[in-house]
């Protein structure tokens, strides 16, 4: 069982090219914003030919949505009735197919700007996992009947809410259980919810007595191969490690990072790319090591870098993220050294921009606050290919599959199409 459960984790990390078509997970196929999937649509409006269909949301919502087969899936929560919802679309048509959730009516603390069930579902197209913080981590068929819950987990209490989202690999679902008091990383059984393994991490003041105490990390944990090994990479508070996803154990840890962490880490040629938030630190790790390895593997730190919330994109040597003034900055992986910081401004209200970006072959995919999209060249010189406007609230980010891309504004779904 053991063999078979490594192989499972080995074939996610190996093959997750095979769903091409699909974007299973907040930063899809490979969980760091990269498709493999080409010649996507590159101009846009709100009226134009190239929006296949758009359905209006019940609530306004944070959410990325996922996509597997012909299905659409994305978390919705219902401020006035406390519903905490998973919602699946029609991905051809964006007719409602079904609705899946609980009620959770216990006052449950977060920011004005992140209304609940922020965190994306993550599926294999035979169950869906989905993070409702406080009211737990449910799992449903793809028919939407609940499989099994853990509402046992307890609260999730942080002054700005909750928001990661369950990382699904083989057989088992991880998840970051925070920011708050209590933290922890959780490995679950995928077929039934039990906990194999949870890592305790210690806590922080959740916000609401003293701004100076504020600490917390959103960041989802990322599966990488490493050498002949699997690591999961988690980023925290004053700190990147890696842990040894079948037992839990802490592999090795690298000091540097600032109290708040906003964004997922990246991992690429053995190379782990950790950045903070609320400008804090950002630094590149060498994986593969053992105990404390600040003094051995810290390849650079930044002890401040621009306020960030979405996560960055990485390709052919640079570091790409969106920082929430509004600019694209670039960064050689190397060093570290900015490349360039660029504004994107479109026709829409604001350029506050708090979503991920999308990397498809040498382009990226950007989206602001203010509902403009944007198509960049991936390179060291800069170079804006598009800007495109629907004119609606938009904090997600991109979703991409069979050629389509897919966004989620507080007000509704849009499909967008060559």
């Amino acid at each position: 069982m053991l063999m078979k459960t490594r192989f499972a984790l080995l074939s996610f990390v190996l093959l997750t090219n095979s769903y091409a078509a699909d974007w299973p997970s907040w930063r899809g196929p490979t969980n760091d914003g990269v498709t493999v999937e080409v010649d996507l649509a590159l101009t846009w409006g709100a009226s134009s030919p190239n929006v296949k269909w758009k359905t209006p949301l019940p609530d306004r919502g944070n959410s990325t949505p996922v996509v597997w087969g012909d299905k659409l899936l994305v978390t919705q929560a219902i401020e006035k009735s406390g519903k905490r919802m998973l919602l699946c679309f029609d991905k051809k048509t964006g007719k409602q197919l079904w609705e899946a959730g609980t009620t959770y009516t216990t006052p449950e603390l977060t920011h004005a700007t992140n209304p609940h069930c922020s965190g994306s579902p993550a599926t294999d197209g035979q169950m869906i996992y989905v993070s409702f913080a406080s009211a737990g981590l449910f799992c449903f068929d793809m028919n939407g009947k609940e499989v099994w819950k853990r509402t046992d987990l307890g609260e999730q209490r942080h002054i700005w809410g909750g928001g990661p989202s369950p990382v699904l690999a083989g057989d088992r679902v991880f998840f970051n259980f925070g920011p708050g008091k209590e933290t922890r990383l959780i490995c679950f059984d995928a077929k039934t919810g039990k906990t194999l393994w949870q890592h305790m991490e210690p806590g922080g003041d959740s916000g609401e007595s003293d701004a100076k105490k504020w600490l917390g990390a959103w960041s989802d944990p990322l599966l990488s191969k490493v050498g002949n090994h699997n690591e999961l990479i988690m980023t925290y508070p004053g700190r990147v490690c890696a842990f040894d996803p079948m037992t839990g154990k802490q592999l090795w840890t690298c000091d540097g990072l600032t109290p708040l962490v906003y964004n997922s880490p990246l991992y690429t040629d053995g190379v782990v790319i950790a950045m903070c938030g609320y400008g804090g630190s950002a630094m590149a790790v060498k994986a593969g090591g053992t105990g404390n390895v600040t003094s051995t593997h810290q390849v650079w730190r930044l002890p401040k870098v621009p306020q960030r919330i979405g996560s960055g994109a990485l390709y052919q040597g640079y570091h790409y993220i969106l920082t929430d003034g509004g600019f694209v900055e670039c960064r050689d992986l190397k060093t570290g050294e900015l490349v360039y910081n660029e504004r994107l401004k479109g026709p829409g209200p604001t350029g506050q921009n708090w979503s991920s970006l999308v990397r498809s072959g040498d382009r990226l995919y950007a989206v602001n606050q203010g509902g403009d999209a944007f198509v960049f060249k991936a390179s060291p010189k800069f170079e804006l290919l598009s800007t495109n406007s629907i004119g609606e609230k938009v904090i997600s980010s991109i979703a991409v599959s069979d050629g389509l891309l897919f966004i989620r504004s507080h007000n509704n779904l849009w499909c967008i199409g060559k």
